[in-house]
């Protein structure tokens, strides 16, 4: 499918921005990713719909595609579903990271024993991100196992970028109780809840108020496709505008089932006014990753 560069230049070219900063990007191992897109191949019977991915490109062409849209940074979001599978995937991100620069250094969690060292050394390694899937690793993130790598990440002030909704289908530990058990021990952890908290938004936008360290992403929220699924409620924009500057642009490219475009004029269209769009596609994850 085309890539719709021109349309997503455009959009930010009118912003007056240098470009876009997408803190929800996927980029794994060439095997994983495989099995990922598998998974999406037949998730339509969770949804009751097709979930065609939009980039099934070799890794080259999905960089060649960021760039071309203008995507001065993003990341390389992967988890594991299973124990044993997180320090390998860090090892993969890590060496990602020294040979795409563009690329925020990201790596990832499960409770396992040894969970603390290879998150310290991920951190020591000088990572910038990290990714926690709730529904895939069905694990509780008030796991003991992972007390001691929030406290660390909270005094780190690295992000975590977590699938903690029940969106596209519920898991077994999603949902916003047990984020605000884990928040309440670790208020300071910079918790950013990926794809808006779906279809929790409510619940998940009252989180963002009460912990000033947590923020939300917008993969995949207020476009066609989620909004047939799981709409977000009219009535909580204001909310949206009062939190412009913890909102971080995410859009789980590639594996996504529209034009990556489509994702920017979805936000345009909640008319929450160009400050708004600046903050959101740019300025607020610059200034969390202030050494960009």
């Amino acid at each position: 499918m085309s890539g719709g560069s021109d349309d997503v230049v455009r959009f930010w070219e009118r912003l007056g921005l240098p470009g876009l900063i997408d803190v929800h990007t996927h980029f794994m191992p060439e095997q994983v990713l495989r099995k990922v897109w598998a998974y999406f191949d037949s998730v339509g019977p969770l949804t009751g719909m097709e979930w065609p991915i939009a980039y099934r490109h070799d890794e080259d062409e999905r960089l060649a595609l960021l760039r071309s849209f203008g995507v001065r940074r993003f990341t390389s979001m992967l988890y594991p579903h299973k124990a044993g599978m997180a320090a390998w995937l860090n090892g993969w991100a890590a060496d990602f990271a020294r040979r795409v620069p563009d690329c925020l250094h990201t790596a990832t969690l499960f409770p396992e024993e040894g969970v603390e060292r290879y998150v310290r050394e991920a951190v020591e390694a000088g990572a910038r991100i990290f990714k926690s899937h709730l529904q895939v690793g069905a694990y509780d993130a008030n796991d003991p196992l992972l007390e001691p790598v929030w406290g660390l990440l909270a005094e780190a002030g690295v992000p975590v970028v977590m699938h903690c909704g029940s969106g596209p289908a519920p898991g077994k530990y999603t949902g916003p109780e047990p984020v605000g058990r884990l928040l309440a021990r670790h208020p300071r952890l910079r918790l950013v809840v990926a794809h808006m908290g779906m279809p929790e938004y409510t619940e998940f936008l009252a989180l963002a108020e009460a912990y000033p360290e947590v923020r939300l992403d917008t993969t995949m929220a207020f476009t066609d496709f989620s909004e047939d699924l799981t709409p977000f409620p009219v009535a909580e924009r204001g909310r949206l505008a009062d939190l412009g500057d913890r909102i971080l642009l995410g859009t789980d490219f590639p594996n996504i089932p529209y034009p990556y475009v489509h994702q920017l004029h979805a936000l345009e269209r909640l008319e929450l006014g160009d400050d708004w769009l600046r903050a959101v596609c740019y300025e607020n994850a610059h200034a969390m990753f202030d050494r960009l």
